[in-house]
């Protein structure tokens, strides 16, 4: 697109502000480049204990955002297609997760296990006779990670169907299509691409966790401690080359993950 030289000077202040941040960014990431060495990454990959973070952060964040794109698909498209009393409420009760500081929501996340009572015992401690644990365990760092992400992945597909004319569904059926079949056949496939989305920003979401985390699951070694908490153990112990490694880790995962969805799925986020 040709600009016109009345334009530039307004382009080039959008593009000082926006490479002013994206500077700011790469800056970050030379920085933690230049602390660390090949070796000494490859050395903290050799870490039985950042092996099994690894391994958990992988599977958790891909289940949390799994979970949180169920919630989000119904969700959204209730706020973006309906009217009904109280919606408001609702749209305000599920932004709480994103302004909340990350603290409170472990904090209510235990309060809840361990103060919410079925048949005179604590939840937690029913989950715990049916064989079920969440307080201090992998389950609860999902948990933890799905409580926030979901608000993300809300926002997300509303967005998408907001964004989705209604008369197609309306011509579906007219057709002779259920409301669900309408839904499933034809809203469904048009959203694919949202859905993605959504999955996305959630699975960035619960990698970049850490509150909820640290006061609801814990960061023990070996079982419920994820790069993150793994940054904030090597930091404790002043190891701050490791903390630096495996914040490079993160990095090279997240960054991986994203092109890969793109890729695949064509979506921008």
């Amino acid at each position: 697109m040709k600009t016109h030289p009345s334009e530039r000077p307004f382009y080039l202040a959008l593009s000082v502000l926006g490479g002013g941040y994206a500077l700011l960014v790469v800056l970050m990431i030379v920085a933690n480049v230049a602390y660390t060495s090949p070796a000494h990454i490859i050395d903290t990959l050799r870490q039985p204990a950042i092996q099994a973070s690894l391994w958990l952060t992988l599977w958790s964040c891909i289940l949390a955002a799994a979970f949180s794109l169920l919630v989000g698909v119904p969700m959204g498209y209730l706020l973006a297609r309906t009217k009904f009393r109280g919606k408001a409420l609702l749209e305000a009760i599920m932004d709480i997760p994103v302004v909340l500081p990350p603290l409170i929501v472990g904090l209510s996340l235990l309060i809840i296990f361990n103060h919410f009572r079925i048949g005179g015992v604590s939840l937690e401690q029913w989950l715990n006779a049916h064989g079920v644990q969440f307080t201090f365990a992998a389950a609860g760092v999902v948990l933890a990670q799905f409580s926030v992400a979901a608000a993300f992945a809300v926002r997300t597909m509303r967005g998408t169907f907001e964004q989705m004319p209604a008369r197609i569904e309306e011509v579906a059926l007219t057709l002779g299509c259920t409301r669900w079949q309408a839904f499933r056949r034809v809203t469904l496939p048009l959203a694919r691409r949202g859905m993605m989305a959504a999955f996305t920003v959630a699975w960035a979401r619960s990698l970049g966790e850490f509150g909820p985390l640290l006061i609801f699951a814990g960061t023990t070694r070996g079982r419920t401690e994820v790069l993150s908490s793994s940054v904030f153990l090597e930091l404790s112990v002043g190891r701050l080359e490791g903390a630096v490694a495996v914040s490079l880790i993160m990095i090279v995962v997240a960054v991986g993950v994203l092109l890969l969805v793109r890729k695949t799925g064509g979506t921008r986020i």
